[in-house]
């Protein structure tokens, strides 16, 4: 790679520089249209090869659903801890961090501003939005993952200002309209009740706050998404036996998709919690997906 990536169905203009959303067939902008996905199958309805790896595979440990999610999860990152930043760097040829460099760009954080980084995992975006002036907590319900944050933290002494907390993404402690931007990436998928979680982000945003979403997409393309499956499903699992000995570690991510609701699902519940100005970029054709929405001002 050289440092550019494609991203599918986003529109910029060399005058402003812009981040657009998709646009309709109509060419106007509403966010990702009038079609919905059930987020199973793709934009036709129809189920295509890669679908059945989600439908009919066997989860792994590491997913389980309802109440034991949490607790399944927690196990998960306790083992990946010391060494999830190298696994990212090489599943995704350390393509993430330009991902992420894109959310943080959208946030347009400012000095002064507060922000929430929500499964802030080993601090990355949290870190990131201090160096660019921004009072930031980070929350993690994972306290291996937050050693390493505190760790990487230690390091610079702007950094040393940001606040990591132990914390659940479903009840967070802080008062309503508390923060300007929260972020949450690789994260959304993880939570046992996803509407909770982001009823919880639209209330501790403030009025004209800002919500930026990055996690693992579902591609509409069929041969893409084909391709993304088995990826996902035959290759990423050998990282987890290579370094922890254990192929569920990685085989997680698949599982994780069987119920995301992935773009077009995360986008509707967004607009249904009544965030406005909804945007949802494809990365790499959809492999992964990156929202943007803000909480409406008063009136």
């Amino acid at each position: 790679m050289t440092g550019k990536y494609r991203v599918v169905g986003v529109k910029r203009t060399e005058e402003s520089r812009r981040e657009l959303p998709f646009r309709t067939s109509a060419g106007s902008h509403t966010g990702l249209g009038h079609r919905r996905s059930s987020g199973r199958c793709h934009q036709s309805g129809r189920h295509s090869p890669g679908d059945r790896l989600l439908s009919d595979g066997v989860a792994g440990k590491f997913y389980v659903k309802g109440e034991q999610r949490a607790e399944r999860v927690q196990d998960l990152f306790a083992e990946v801890a010391p060494r999830y930043d190298l696994i990212n760097d090489l599943q995704s040829l350390g393509l993430h961090r330009l991902w992420k460099r894109r959310l943080l760009r959208l946030s347009a954080i400012r000095p002064g501003e507060h922000a929430l980084d929500l499964c802030c995992g080993t601090g990355d975006i949290a870190l990131a939005l201090r160096a660019r002036g921004a009072e930031v907590v980070g929350v993690d319900f994972s306290a291996p993952m937050l050693d390493v944050a505190r760790q990487r933290a230690s390091r610079d002494p702007v950094s040393k200002a940001v606040t990591f907390e132990q914390g659940d993404a479903l009840r967070l402690r802080f008062p309503d309209e508390s923060f300007d931007v929260v972020t949450i990436s690789y994260g959304l998928r993880n939570l046992a009740d996803i509407p909770r979680g982001l009823s919880e982000m639209h209330r501790v945003l403030r009025p004209g706050g800002r919500l930026l979403i990055l996690d693992f997409g579902k591609p509409e393309w069929p041969p893409l998404r084909w391709l993304y499956f088995q990826y996902l499903a035959r290759l990423v699992p050998v990282f987890g036996r290579l370094f922890f000995g254990d192929a569920d570690t990685h085989g997680y991510i698949l599982d994780s998709l069987r119920d995301y609701p992935a773009q077009r699902g995360v986008d509707a519940l967004l607009r249904r919690l009544g965030f406005e100005s909804t945007q949802t970029f494809n990365l790499l054709g959809g492999i992964m997906g990156l929202h943007v929405a803000r909480k409406p001002p008063p009136s």
